[in-house]
């Protein structure tokens, strides 16, 4: 089975046999930067991520709240209905 890289069976020559000469670091890119610089990056990539995001119209964004209230109002009632059956239910058997 293969995908956009290669192959699960097989893998690709760079996993295959690691360089000797590279020394691992362990923290990677964080391991130099103190943790106020960490949570900065982290705030960056927020506002980076946020501003890809594609926001949804004021009708659109009134028709999903449309749907999703009447669909928690047709479950409320669902629930109830089903709980109020249940609860006869006992009584019946239970006297």
């Amino acid at each position: 089975m293969t995908d956009a890289v290669g192959s699960i069976d097989m893998p690709d020559a760079q996993d295959e046999a690691p360089d000797s000469k590279k020394k691992a670091r362990k923290g990677g890119k964080r391991g130099k930067k103190g943790p106020l610089a960490r949570l900065a990056l982290f705030y960056r990539q927020i506002v980076a991520e946020l501003r890809k995001v594609v926001w949804p119209t004021r009708s659109q964004l009134t028709t999903y709240t449309t749907v999703v209230i009447v669909f928690v109002v047709i479950m409320i009632g669902l629930v109830t209905v089903i709980d109020y059956g249940f609860s006869h239910l006992i009584k019946y058997i239970f006297g």
